[in-house]
């Protein structure tokens, strides 16, 4: 079992930046891909960034290159998601999830793909 929880939403203008933080509960983070996705409001959830389990990989939606960042600690269970540039059409409840040993983009761009989510925080982007 493995809980998520995330961190570091909130109220940003646009061209701004924020930092989300996904802390992992368990010992066996590392076996796990960590992946972003988003939903807002009316919207489906999307896939915004994915890091393999070994971290040889990251992965983006087209919609965020160049402009996020994917990045994981194993030393303290965290994956984190700097939002740089970000624009009024960012603005959705950001999640955390965990696949275990995932590796391909195929795997880590689907939401159904992933073993366990976080409740989400949200990020708010005025104009």
């Amino acid at each position: 079992q493995v809980q998520l929880v995330e961190s570091g939403g909130g109220l940003v203008q646009a061209g701004g930046s924020l930092r989300l933080s996904c802390a992992a509960s368990g010992r066996t983070f590392s076996s796990y891909a960590m992946g972003w996705f988003r939903q807002a409001p009316g919207k489906e959830r999307e896939f915004v960034a994915a890091v393999s389990w070994s971290g040889g990989s990251t992965y983006y939606a087209d919609s965020v290159k160049g402009r996020f960042t994917i990045s994981r600690d194993n030393a303290v269970n965290t994956v984190y998601l700097r939002m740089d540039s970000l624009k009024p059409e960012d603005t959705a409840v950001y999640y955390c999830a965990a696949k275990l040993w995932g590796n391909t983009g195929a795997e880590l761009t689907a939401a159904s793909r992933y073993n366990y989510w976080g409740q989400g925080t949200q990020v708010t982007v005025s104009s």
